[in-house]
């Protein structure tokens, strides 16, 4: 893919198919990420892409969790694939790879990304896999499978390591048996999932590590042991980002063979065509040498004949193939463009420039023969041959594809960089027998770590892999994953990770995450799949480079027929016509040939693709990722209002105390404090929410009875309820813990002492729980006792929502507590109290988000941009993100048009959130808005230039300025070959302007 147009192109094709669900196709990583359903094979998306023109290969197929089909309880099974596809070159590549894919009835979502050259597809049933590839291969791309997996992976199956082994060595028929057969005698502790074969030594299997007893380094030492020929080593396949190095590299070298072919030919050409016929007085003997005629025409003719013939066939031929190979796949038997169409929406940025060159050197071919046709003298006019041009306009136009090339690859060094936080070896402590004092270490390969292993972290090390420190304390600077730049200190039984640095003094781990399990594992997963999902913003630019080469086609040959009508109606003076062979039509050509090669829509499929790649490796610098990629980044940077969930989120969360408790029924003989906090205990000690488990705190911290819940039972967004058995009650005991609200549910009352006390405790911003209990064969409830748990506000919120409220973003707070509480904490961070809404269930934390999006105007700001690119500005709605962090937040992360998951979130709500926050400081939050913003200026700023440079090149070079005269009598107008030039620095200028935003210049920059 070279520009917008092929996405275009690919998108179109695959989004035909009625399988395909969607289809994105990136420019930069030269990928697309295809969503199909149904029998299709993803091969079948391959066979798509290359049938239009270009290469593709499957990177992978994962299937997408199941779903209710209509609520029949029919349950569809989807798959997502990661391809890397080959020939990418624009915009209107990804389109071209996205249509084809989307057109696939059981695809659900295409992504495909320009940048890493590579696609990832989400769709139904792995039987499609072949059809994908193919669908990639009928539009003209090569594809690659890069992994395949299915979506709802089985929780069960994370304890498990799935490795694939390569063995060198094998040397006959037999060795994959004795392979096979060395892991046999391991029993089921071990299975194959591939067997390796003479022609692909890869040996893929799965088992569950249980260090120190069986590690990986059994199952190598079993398979050394069947033929000492074997050598083995942990093979990992290449990722979407490796491959994209790959392609990238590959595209260089191709092109620079090219480049140096026509550097060599541009130096006697310029000797001959500009310096001897041009810059020398006619009476130089050279120049008088190079104007006489050979067979009728001037021997320079001869020589830059000689000269261009190479580099138009074997420099511009770069750009030859691939146009041939859109058109055969546009007008070939199994394109499924209607025929209509393919004459208003077609080609790439290859097109123009291969136009332009084959009219350049055909017209001189055609000049050529009519010189040496005619007879008569020597004109000393200057000739009307392009060879000159076919050289410089071929050198200048690869010279700037090589250098557009090395600066995409820049883009992408985001994961590459993260890739290299881990070390390369380790420090294995292994048992230390009776004679050592001290455990003996073993330095090995990392692959070679699993999970349970103890490892030696020494001064100024990286771990492995995730574990927990085992003994002494250390000091670990987590800058590289979190953006902190202070180091942490961490103590026995802390969580430390792979990808940090330990400044103190050696320690030893136990590690918990091994290879794909680890933070940084995740890390590289998130800004990998937020750099495969592209903006709306996207889609415009794809709109545009899809009628961008009909468009100029049409603009070039109406400048030619202008000129030429012009000249031959007499209208121009004949002092116009500057050339000696051809007449007016061969000077007509020179300006749309101009317009081919200025056109540019590379710029414009750049414009956006190049700011969000830059713009997600900076955040991941700063310990933000990015997994709803450039949606996430275009909403972001037009948010109308910011919705906080209180605990956890501006309170601190993890560490709640339970600070006031009073005991209601103490006369009773059943109750006393100490039972009751026994029956807190055991109702609480389950619970992952802060203020549960701040009672099960107080209640270690005291002595109080075992006791054992006949059963417990969780009421969201209430409370518990269990039911116990009392030494001294004959029936079995109901006990209610939770808020006012559960309480309200049961008719539970409490005295006016009691309740003056919670509104006190809530004034002071405190979380209240009630406790009652009953008799079962009784029906009043009795209350019990009263708590207040005082959750610490985080230090920096005031600070951070001021901010935020200065940049003109609305910021609200939902809570589960009671109103009281909620606008107690919303009056210290100076949350406005009509904007605090308490109370909350979980399920209704969603319902209050879709509230808001539809009640509030959404800003100026938004109306202004986005009207023309956000489908939400379009329905006229306010964009609102969700910050959060607990599990009963994932249904409003998910429904907020921007979700935020803060560091110490859980799973499920970060896997909901569009932006995850490492680092749960809200300094970070801050840091997110400023980039977003900054990230789609500079894509709004690149789109400008871009669009403004093409509306302004394209009249100057189809001539609009040749009239007027410069200060040395010449005409005003723009050669082919400077338009060559012109057009390279558009795309080169784009790219630039997004590495910029990694400086921290002002106004170019980004400071963060």
């Amino acid at each position: 893919m070279s520009c917008s147009s092929c996405v275009g192109k690919i998108t179109e094709a695959l989004e035909h198919e009625p399988w395909v669900l969607s289809a994105n196709v990136a420019l930069l990583t030269q990928s697309a990420a295809v969503e199909f359903e149904g029998e299709h094979d993803a091969k079948d998306l391959i066979t798509i892409i290359e049938d239009i023109g270009y290469e593709a290969s499957l990177e992978k197929v994962v299937q997408l969790p199941p779903t209710d089909a209509a609520g029949l309880g029919a349950v569809a099974e989807f798959w997502k694939a990661s391809i890397s596809i080959e020939g990418m070159t624009c915009s209107s590549c990804v389109s071209t790879i996205t249509d084809a894919l989307s057109t696939l009835a059981w695809t659900k979502s295409v992504d495909v990304n320009l940048i890493t050259n590579s696609a990832t597809v989400i769709f139904e049933n792995k039987g499609h896999l072949g059809e994908i590839l193919l669908a990639i291969d009928d539009v003209g791309f090569g594809a690659t499978l890069n992994n395949v997996s299915l979506l709802d992976k089985d929780t069960d199956q994370e304890s498990r390591r799935a490795v694939s082994l390569r063995i060198d060595g094998m040397y006959c028929e037999h060795c994959p048996g004795r392979v096979t057969g060395a892991l046999d005698h391991l029993g089921q502790a071990v299975v194959i999932e591939q067997s390796p074969t003479m022609t692909k030594p890869i040996l893929k299997i799965s088992y569950t590590p249980n260090a120190p007893e069986f590690t990986i380094r059994d199952i190598f030492a079993a398979i050394s042991a069947a033929d000492t020929a074997f050598t083995l080593a942990v093979y990992h396949p290449p990722s979407v980002m490796e491959r994209a190095s790959q392609m990238h590299a590959r595209i260089r070298q191709r092109v620079l063979y090219r480049v140096v072919l026509a550097v060599i030919v541009a130096i006697p050409t310029f000797i001959i065509g500009i310096v001897f016929m041009s810059l020398v007085p006619g009476s130089n003997p050279g120049r008088q040498y190079l104007t006489q005629r050979s067979r009728g025409v001037t021997r320079a003719d001869w020589a830059l004949l000689v000269m261009a013939t190479p580099v138009y066939f074997f420099g511009a031929d770069y750009f030859h193939r691939r146009t041939i190979r859109e058109l055969r796949s546009l007008w070939g038997r199994r394109s499924p463009v209607p025929v209509l169409r393919r004459f208003y929406r077609f080609g790439s940025m290859d097109t123009l420039l291969s136009f332009g060159t084959t009219i350049a050197y055909v017209s001189s071919i055609v000049d050529l023969i009519i010189e040496s046709t005619s007879a008569g003298p020597v004109s000393t006019m200057a000739g009307s041959t392009y060879f000159d041009s076919v050289v410089f306009l071929t050198m200048f136009l690869l010279i700037g594809r090589l250098i557009e090339a090395y600066s995409k690859a820049k883009t992408g060094e985001a994961v590459t960089t993260l890739s290299k936080l881990r070390p390369k070896e380790a420090l294995l402590v292994l048992p230390a027998d009776a004679r050592q004092q001290a455990s003996p270490t073993k330095s090995v390969n990392v692959d070679l770590i699993d999970s349970g292993d103890v490892v030696r972290v020494v001064h100024g090390g990286s771990p492995p892999w995730d574990g927990i420190i085992l003994d002494q304390d250390g000091v670990f600077d987590e800058s590289s994953l979190t953006g902190e730049s202070r180091p942490v200190k961490k103590t026995t039984g802390d969580s430390i990770y792979a990808g940090t640095i330990n400044n103190g003094g050696p320690v030893s781990i136990r590690t918990t995450g091994a290879s794909g399990h680890s933070m940084l594992d995740q890390i590289i997963e998130a800004v990998q799949e937020g750099q495969a999902r592209r903006a709306p913003i996207e889609r415009v630019a794809d709109v545009l480079t899809s009628y961008f080469v009909p468009v100029v086609t049409i603009i070039a040959i109406v400048t030619w027929l202008t000129w030429l009508s012009l000249g031959l109606s007499g209208t121009l003076p004949i002092g116009y016509l500057d050339i000696a062979v051809g007449g007016w039509p061969f000077w007509s050509l020179q300006f749309a040939i101009a317009v081919f090669v200025i056109a540019c829509p590379c710029g414009i499929g750049l414009a956006a693709p190049t700011a969000l790649f830059v713009g997600g490796g900076l955040a991941a610098n700063y310990g933000i990722l990015v997994k709803g990629g450039g949606e996430a980044f275009q909403e972001a940077s037009g948010l109308d209002i910011i919705v906080f969930d209180k605990t956890g989120t501006l309170t601190q969360g993890s560490e709640p105390k339970i600070t006031d408790r009073q005991f209601l029924a103490l006369e009773n003989a059943l109750w006393d404090e100490q039972a009751i906090l026994g029956v807190l205990r055991a109702l609480e000690q389950g619970s992952s929410h802060p203020i549960g488990k701040a009672i099960v705190g107080l209640c270690q911290s005291m002595d109080v009875p075992d006791l054992k819940a006949k059963l417990v039972e969780e009421i969201a967004g209430k409370g518990m309820k269990g039911t116990f058995d009392m030494e001294k009650s004959l029936h079995p005991i109901e006990v209610l813990a939770g808020n006012e609200a559960l309480m309200a549910d049961y008719g539970i009352a409490i005295n006016s002492t009691a309740a003056g006390t919670l509104d006190l405790w809530k004034g002071q911003a405190k979380s209240v729980v009630l406790v009652a209990a009953r008799d079962t064969s009784e029906k009043p409830w009795a209350p019990l006792a009263i708590l207040a748990a005082s959750d610490p506000l985080r230090p920096e919120a005031r600070e951070i929502i001021d901010a935020i409220t200065r940049q003109g973003v609305q910021v609200w707070m939902i809570s589960g507590d009671n109103q009281t509480t909620a606008s107690a904490v919303g009056a210290m961070v100076g949350i406005p109290p009509e904007r605090i809404i308490g109370g909350v269930l979980p399920q209704q934390k969603a319902d209050k988000v879709k509230y808001l999006q539809q009640s509030q105007v959404p800003s100026r700001r938004q109306r202004r941009f986005f009207s023309f690119s956000s489908p939400l500005a379009k329905r006229g709605r306010a964009i609102v993100a969700m910050v959060g962090d607990g599990v009963n937040d994932s249904p409003a992360l998910a429904v907020a048009d921007v979700g935020i998951a803060i560091g110490s979130g859980s799973d499920v709500a970060i896997s909901a959130a569009a932006f995850v926050l490492v680092n749960s400081n809200l300094t970070t939050l801050l840091t997110l808005i400023t980039l977003s913003r900054a990230v789609f200026k500079r894509v709004k700023f690149n789109f400008a230039w871009a669009l403004v440079y093409n509306l302004a090149a394209l009249p100057i070079a189809a001539g609009v300025l040749y009239p007027v005269k410069s200060g040395g009598g010449q005409h005003i107008r723009l050669d082919p070959v400077w338009a060559s030039l012109a057009m390279a620095l558009s795309s080169i200028s784009v790219v630039c302007s997004s590495l910029l935003l990694r400086s921290r210049l002002p106004v170019v920059g980004f400071r963060g």
